[in-house]
């Protein structure tokens, strides 16, 4: 079937949740994919920052088809030895002492958000306490919980009411979030880096106050790094940049190259709450899925993907700020780490991501007028350059 019948197709049968684009990918290869007429696109977008690995790399498809032939799934009543793996590997690397495994990012919030509440509740001196303060313009995910934890009006509107508890405070704002501060407040939850809300980027010495400020009131800190962690930023979580460590912290995305996967890790102190009965997932952490995040997050480690991404990064960035200086009519601002960068426009940004599409690139536009650029951490210099060639195009047809 071509693109205009499988689109067909969709409209019939798959409810409108997502603006699809009609691109109909059917083949991907590193930094490449194919769409069903053929038509290649240079991939800066890798699912939403899901295809750290680039598409199909060769690890992570070894280890999924090593594995599908093995065991797929087993229930979680049973001990299943990938999953053990992948805990000792992410706790080993990480301030955490243990994990739990689901399937997806909103659904390791959803944990973060049930473990903090449990470990509050279990505290003799203050049990009553539930409240949890998070940022405007953060995004945590699609369920109840956490689109009443997120700081977006437009992704909370038609589905009130909310879940109680949650208060929003402005991101980089410490004296907002001091004040928000209250006797039922029981933990912080942001991204240290905010995606959806426009690759916001923390002041100096943010994310440290924050620290300060959970010890001084016995709050829980929780960092959603679904979108950041796993390489994204040229350090294995974007947390480290600010030298500072959680008290819980959730990964999902880029976990296992594209399988689906969410984990929450925590220290131990606040891991036990969690009993038997409290929490669990059906597919959480099966053997597919765990020998997926294996195979990506050895290879992560492993293959020099750390220094590469800030290499790239460095390069994507100096280059995006020619651009800046080139076009500064159109283009505002450049911020970003590693292989996280978002270009602040002038304008809405929804018709260059469109021409980009035309001319065989694949872009995001988040926050209307950022264009957010998180392409796989194994691009390559040319690859850059073929980007920012496109992109360049672009901004001088929009300028004539």
């Amino acid at each position: 079937m071509n693109s205009v019948q499988w689109i067909e197709k969709s409209d019939r049968y798959i409810m409108k949740t997502y603006g699809r684009y009609p691109i109909v990918p059917v083949r991907g290869e590193g930094c490449q994919l194919w769409d069903a007429d053929g038509k290649r696109y240079l991939d800066f977008l890798a699912g939403v920052a899901v295809n750290n690995l680039g598409h199909c790399h060769p690890k992570v498809v070894q280890a999924l088809q090593e594995q599908a032939a093995t065991l797929i799934h087993c229930s979680n009543y049973y001990q299943i030895p990938q999953q053990i793996e992948l805990a000792a590997l992410l706790c080993s690397h990480s301030f955490a002492d243990q994990a739990f495994f689901c399937n997806s990012g909103a659904e390791a919030n959803e944990a973060a958000i049930k473990l903090a509440r449990k470990y509050s509740r279990d505290s003799t001196d203050r049990p009553e306490r539930y409240g949890i303060i998070t940022a405007a313009d953060s995004f945590h995910g699609r369920t109840m919980a956490t689109v009443s934890a997120t700081g977006q009006e437009k992704v909370q509107r038609f589905f009130d009411p909310l879940l109680h508890g949650f208060s929003h405070v402005p991101f980089n704002d410490i004296d907002a979030m001091a004040a928000a501060v209250t006797a039922e407040t029981c933990a912080v939850m942001l991204e240290p880096i905010q995606g959806e809300g426009g690759v916001n980027i923390p002041a100096a010495g943010y994310l440290a106050q924050v620290r300060e400020l959970c010890d001084r009131h016995n709050l829980l800190l929780i960092l959603d790094e679904v979108q950041v962690g796993m390489g994204r930023t040229g350090r294995m979580f974007a947390h480290e940049h600010f030298g500072i460590t959680p008290d819980i912290m959730t990964l999902a995305k880029a976990l296992a190259g594209g399988a689906p996967i969410g984990t929450m890790l925590a220290r131990e102190e606040v891991a036990r709450a969690f009993v038997p009965g409290t929490h669990g997932s059906t597919f959480g952490g099966n053997p597919l899925v765990c020998a997926a995040a294996l195979a990506t997050v050895r290879t992560i480690l492993e293959d020099g993907i750390l220094n590469r991404t800030e290499e790239m990064g460095d390069y994507l960035l100096g280059e995006l700020e020619a651009l800046q200086a080139r076009f500064p009519a159109l283009v505002k601002e450049v911020r970003g780490i590693g292989l996280m960068i978002g270009m602040g426009l002038h304008l809405p940004g929804g018709d260059i991501v469109k021409r980009g599409h035309e001319l065989g690139l694949l872009l995001n536009v988040t926050h209307d007028t950022v264009l957010r650029f998180v392409p796989p951490l194994i691009v390559s210099k040319a690859e850059v350059d073929e980007m920012i060639d496109i992109l360049s195009g672009i901004l001088a047809e929009i300028e004539v």
